[in-house]
């Protein structure tokens, strides 16, 4: 609990520099000044792998420790993605220059791998995993020069590609043999601040970069002069690593500074733009006129419809009263009639409504450049808070719906409320934590931070739900329209097309078309370690999300209306929610498309992460559906002329 209130503070600290600055990225803290041959600290954050999906510490590999290892206070958001902020011995200092240096060597001697470490090693190096380093609160990065053909055709021209990858890779194999990046070349660029002639230049970091490679440790020679002295050119063999024997070698690395004319308000653009995520501008925007277009037409087919179903409803009532009922009048006696369930249905709707405050402030704020990249871990601590404190909205709605519905039992309905949704998504984080722990991974989280999780769901979420279900169970039910029949009538045989799982095939469509570009981004960067930072297209297609939810489950309900079906509750919480099994579809595609997971337990968090997606997903969007199908519902009850 003491780590995620570290987020508070920076948060008013935000909103202070939000006052007086005019760029969008900003960052959590202030920026930082350097005078000449200050000291840089350089920290690790953490080890990952697209292909493990699991973190683990900087030193759970036998790199070089600083005399006292000294970790960082680290907020919710920063626990949960299995960052462990800590020192290194790296001595860095603002603009001097460094040409090699040896890390952990006592009298020049060479560091020693035992055979575990060294099985250790080759096998994170065979995972591909990557290393990740932080200066200023930049992430280091490593430059990838890409060469492709000339416009023109002309072969023998290539055009360079400057892009970049979050980290740098522990090692390479190569022909069956292992090798370790033990030297890092350390590039950092500074940006000039204009000062007045009597006073000492200031600088700020504005890009951090790196160099592996590989060395053999016969190829660093060292003297009484200098530390290490770096081969030249390709006269240097890369240092291997055997698994079945111990190895010995030189942790080195050098440093160079650079001006740049990068300010500080914009040095996170470079890493936005980084390796595999390419922005698809045009896609965007093509999706979202194409969901405008079909929305546009729908919504016009759908009033001229019901404007004519209205309209004769009303002139068969003045002309003859003896006219036979049909369509979607014939069921005004039970349209309204309450539903199996009433107590989960509303609890479901309750915890949609709470999903739907917290993703709609969360996407708003993130908008505004407040829940940058920058801002380590800001995003998920903030999105946790919230969803707590969201709790009564949730708790109201669903108390005001179950009272509609006839139930009396509200505090059970409050209670079930309050941990139907969350006790799900806790039971299935406990079990993939306990894989986790399993692997000593650092993505496992923490009992203490398990416990205040637990604090926060039973001493700030359950009360406020228990609070909004109280007021919105004392609060007048939703006045409908028409009355509802004792004898419920009997409902005709349904067409085919009518099934409730080729409905949801069917609403599911449209919402995921909105989406299914963003969804791309947002799963590279769960997966694939990427920075996602689209927020204003985010906001966007969420709006479009709402839309095509509410005229899709408008037009399901119409049509099962019209078939003389009234059983249309359950029915449309689930079909509206049908976008959700199109996302599941597509989680399976990137899994065997994108990702290279072969092992258990990499699977295992895949597939357990992606269902609490999923069920969330299809929360959002049935609640979304359902409150809109039901407005509509009473909507055209009431513009009919019923005895």
């Amino acid at each position: 609990m003491a780590a995620a209130m570290v987020w508070w503070p920076r948060f008013l600290m935000l909103l202070c520099l939000t006052c007086k600055t005019s760029t969008f990225y900003v960052p959590g803290v202030a920026p930082i000044n350097f005078h000449q041959n200050d000291p840089v600290e350089i920290k690790a954050v953490k080890l990952t792998s697209s292909r493990t999906q699991l973190p683990y510490e900087y030193y759970s590999l036998p790199f070089c420790q600083p005399s006292k290892i000294t970790y960082k206070a680290e907020n919710l958001g920063e626990v949960l993605r299995g960052d462990r902020i800590v020192n290194t011995p790296f001595q860095v200092l603002m603009n001097s220059e460094k040409k090699c240096e040896v890390l952990c060597s006592q009298s020049s001697k060479p560091v020693t791998l035992t055979v575990e470490q060294s099985r250790l090693v080759a096998e994170r190096i065979t995972e591909d995993y990557y290393v990740h380093l932080i200066a200023d609160n930049l992430p280091v990065a490593t430059r990838l020069e890409l060469y492709s053909n000339n416009r023109d055709g002309d072969d023998k021209k290539k055009e360079k590609d400057v892009q970049f990858e979050h980290g740098y890779r522990l090692g390479f194999t190569d022909v069956n043999k292992i090798y370790l990046h033990n030297h890092l070349s350390f590039i950092l660029y500074y940006h000039r601040e204009d000062m007045e002639e009597d006073q000492e230049h200031t600088y700020r970091v504005v890009r951090f970069e790196v160099i592996p490679q590989s060395i053999r440790l016969e190829d660093l020679k060292t003297d009484e002069k200098s530390p290490c002295i770096l081969p030249e050119g390709t006269n240097s063999s890369p240092q291997e690593i055997d698994p079945t024997k111990e190895n010995q070698l030189y942790f080195t690395y050098s440093v160079h500074w650079e001006e740049s004319d990068i300010k500080w308000a914009s040095r996170w653009d470079t890493y936005l733009t980084m390796s595999d995520v390419q922005i698809h501008w045009f896609s965007i925007i093509n999706s979202v006129v194409v969901v405008f277009f079909l929305s546009g037409i729908l919504s016009m087919i759908i009033i001229r419809t019901l404007r004519k179903d209205i309209a004769n409803y009303n002139k068969e009532d003045d002309i003859e009263d003896t006219m036979e009922e049909s369509g979607w009048k014939l069921v005004h006696g039970d349209v309204f009639r309450p539903p199996q369930y009433p107590m989960i249905l509303s609890s479901l709707l309750g915890s949609g409504i709470q999903l739907f405050c917290m993703i709609l402030i969360v996407i708003f704020v993130a908008m505004l450049g407040m829940l940058s990249p920058s801002s380590r871990g800001a995003l998920m601590t903030t999105a946790c808070f919230l969803f707590m404190f969201m709790g009564v909205f949730g708790g109201f709605s669903a108390g005001r719906l179950y009272r509609t519905l006839k139930g009396h039992r509200w505090k059970k309905g409050a209670f079930c409320t309050a941990t139907l949704y969350p006790g799900v998504v806790f039971g299935i984080c406990f079990v993939l934590n306990c894989f986790i722990w399993g692997k000593h991974s650092s993505g496992a989280v923490p009992f203490p931070t398990m416990v205040a999780l637990l604090c926060m769901w039973f001493g700030i979420s359950l009360p406020l739900v228990y609070l909004g279900y109280y007021f919105g169970f004392r609060k007048q039910p939703y006045d409908n329209p028409v009355r509802t029949n004792q004898i419920p009538r009997q409902i005709p045989e349904q067409r085919w097309y009518m099934n409730r799982f080729v409905g949801i095939l069917m609403a599911g469509i449209l919402p995921f078309g909105a989406m299914f570009i963003e969804l791309f981004f947002i799963f590279s960067a769960i997966w694939e370690n990427q920075f996602y930072y689209l927020f204003g297209f985010l906001f966007l297609v969420f709006i479009i999300l709402v839309v095509s939810c509410s005229q899709i489950s408008i037009v399901m309900v119409y049509f099962q209306l019209c078939a003389e079906d009234y059983r249309w509750w359950w029915r449309n919480f689930l079909v509206s929610g049908g976008s959700a099994f199109y996302v599941l579809v597509y989680a399976i595609f990137y899994f065997v498309n994108k990702l290279d997971i072969v092992e258990f337990i990499p699977s295992l968090l895949y597939f357990g992460y992606t269902a609490l997606m999923v069920l969330s997903f299809w929360l959002l969007t049935g609640t979304i559906g359902f409150y809109a199908a039901y407005m509509f519902v009473r909507k055209i009850y009431a513009a009919v002329k019923i005895d």
